[in-house]
């Protein structure tokens, strides 16, 4: 925090215009949570600005543009990710039509669900979040030899797995990863 003058200063624009700040943000926000949020949001830009912050009334008149602006900036936010939300869900429905279900899907899990928990999590590193050798060495706290050793074995065990419930790993390759994402 600032030097004490600061911290008074602060103190008094605080005390002296709260509840009207408040006020402006219960009207014009959807809720009471959003008005507690604003208003948070508001005081701390005029912390952060403090200097900029006029002095006696025009003190609320400038913490009412900041309120403003930040309730807008919360409303563009919203509409990003409402936005964002429905361009997600149109994207999962083309992906789950894509997918082709098939009489393996159960097997394939199993087939993973049968590896260790150390051999699963190598592979869901690689094949659900992307991560290279060098990334999973990373998240491990291992070598990148000793990561790319790991995820190869794991990958051996994996085939083999499938192998045994009559599957072919070259069928299904890293899709197999994807396959069993309900399975951990």
């Amino acid at each position: 925090m600032g030097p004490p003058d600061q911290k008074q200063r602060f103190a008094e624009i605080y005390t002296a215009n709260y509840a009207d700040i408040l006020a402006y943000l219960r009207r014009r926000a959807d809720s009471h949570d959003d008005a507690a949020d604003a208003l948070a949001e508001t005081f701390t830009i005029a912390w952060r600005r403090l200097d900029d912050v006029p002095e006696g009334h025009r003190a609320r008149l400038w913490l009412y543009g900041v309120a403003r602006r930040v309730l807008a900036n919360g409303r563009r936010a919203d509409s990003r990710r409402s936005e964002l939300v429905e361009r997600l869900g149109l994207q999962l429905e083309q992906w789950a039509e894509s997918i082709v279900v098939d009489d393996d899907f159960d097997a394939v899990r199993a087939a993973f669900r049968r590896l260790s928990p150390d051999d699963r999590e190598v592979l869901a590193l690689a094949g659900w979040e992307g991560l290279g050798s060098p990334e999973i060495a990373t998240v491990l706290g291992c070598s990148r030899a000793a990561a790319r050793l790991r995820l190869h074995r794991a990958r051996k065990r994996l085939a083999k797995n499938l192998k045994a419930a009559g599957l072919d790993m070259a069928r299904y390759g890293e899709r197999a990863i994807t396959m069993t994402r309900e399975a951990t």
